[in-house]
């Protein structure tokens, strides 16, 4: 896994790196998305990890993200008590997948 702002290499075993993440279920698809921060270049990208319930898995980057964009949202999962629940219904759950939960 790459910083898709610069290159870098990310360390998968570094948490400083690994931020945050969330899983949700869109129409029994599961997402999980794990947002890493490069300290290089001060941004944040995001693996994605789509769990095609019909289909095979899709895995791709969404990036770069800003660092006042990516801390927002890092806020915003940080308020969920278990964002890897892809059950969970929380209020966070809910902005962060646009109401377009199972």
């Amino acid at each position: 896994m790459e910083c898709s702002k610069c290159g870098k290499a990310f360390d998968s075993n570094n948490d400083n790196e690994r931020i945050a993440g969330i899983c949700g279920s869109i129409m029994g698809d599961e997402y999980i998305e794990t947002y890493y921060y490069c300290k290089s270049c001060n941004s944040y990208t995001v693996d994605v990890y789509h769990d095609r319930f019909l289909n095979e898995e899709v895995i791709f980057v969404r990036g770069p993200l800003t660092k006042k964009e990516g801390d927002a949202i890092i806020d915003l999962i940080k308020k969920c008590p278990d964002p890897y629940d892809k059950k969970c219904r929380c209020d966070t759950h809910k902005e962060y997948f646009g109401g377009s939960l199972d």
